[in-house]
């Protein structure tokens, strides 16, 4: 192997979101704190946590709700003219 092309390696410490401490060697450099682990991620736990939701369907209905809504009141004017024409051409 070449000197001097490898980074350094040394020696980190792991703490997990419970507590819990590892060593391990890293290029990193310094020592790491996780915020998750298999302590407390939904997949491993098998608890749901509530997602705010309720910000994405607004944004949602920002940018298409609006026009769509538009697009339903004018078919429903379309219709309401339609039947209004069909009444006035039988009677």
């Amino acid at each position: 192997m070449q000197n001097d092309i490898h980074p350094d390696y040394p020696f980190v410490t792991v703490t997990l979101a419970d507590g819990t401490e590892f060593t391990t060697r890293s290029t990193m450099g310094s020592d790491y704190k996780s915020e998750v682990d298999s302590s407390n991620h939904p997949f491993y736990t098998g608890k749901k946590t509530m997602v705010d939701t309720a910000g994405r369907v607004e944004k949602f209905m920002r940018r298409y709700g609006k026009s769509n809504a538009k697009q339903a009141a004018a078919s429903q004017e379309e219709d309401a003219k339609a039947e209004a024409e069909a009444a006035n051409a039988e009677g």
